[in-house]
């Protein structure tokens, strides 16, 4: 099975991608939060949760499945106010967090899942990402003729190109806390976890 996309149109749509992705907005927010307040393999985690929050929107766009997300409707209103909700517990649990640099392995684990979901949950709580890539794609392809292959592509520009620049954002905001004491760190902390709850805040206003 061959691909109907050109190798101009995958650069092109490689490039449209870092461009969106490189844009300040709340996924990077979360992505720089978790990597500043807790390393960088917090940032990974939340990256791969916007990522393949990401990847369900596009194949639900690429596919046509427009009938899915309207009987999804009801179930992405629900997520919306879970990641909501979730997120301004998170923020909470950071503004009442102490700055340490030892952290037992159960904590780790706990905290990895905790980025994944929020990267996730945020991704998935903006149901209206599915109308975005249904005007995006076809200016990079024909939809009424993809494959299996240009949807195997899309996921992998996608992977790429959104994961790699919220993992630089991540790396750049691990960096920044090794050069800060421990009690700027907790101040970080405090204004990290209010970033979260005003997300979360955002996330349950927006229509």
């Amino acid at each position: 099975m061959q691909s109907s996309m050109t190798f101009s149109s995958i650069v092109a749509l490689f490039s449209a991608m870092i461009i969106l992705a490189s844009i300040p907005s709340i996924s990077v927010l979360a992505v720089t939060t978790r990597a500043a307040t807790s390393g960088f393999i917090h940032g990974v985690f939340t990256t791969v949760g916007i990522v393949l929050g990401d990847i369900i929107f596009i194949i639900i766009a690429i596919w046509g499945l427009s009938f899915l997300a309207e009987a999804m409707g009801s179930l992405f209103v629900l997520i919306k106010y879970l990641g909501a909700a979730y997120l301004i517990l998170l923020g909470i649990g950071l503004c009442r967090s102490k700055s340490k640099n030892v952290e037992t392995q159960e904590v780790i684990k706990s905290s990895l899942l905790s980025s994944f979901l929020t990267g996730l949950l945020i991704t998935l709580g903006d149901q209206k990402a599915t109308l975005f890539y249904l005007g995006f794609f076809p200016a990079f392809l024909d939809i009424s003729k993809i494959s299996y292959w240009d949807t195997l592509i899309i996921i992998a520009i996608t992977t790429v190109a959104v994961g790699g620049v919220k993992l630089g954002y991540a790396f750049l905001a691990d960096r920044a806390r090794f050069f800060i004491s421990s009690k700027i760190r907790k101040r970080i902390n405090i204004a990290a976890g209010c970033v979260m709850i005003a997300v979360g805040v955002f996330l349950l206003t927006k229509t």
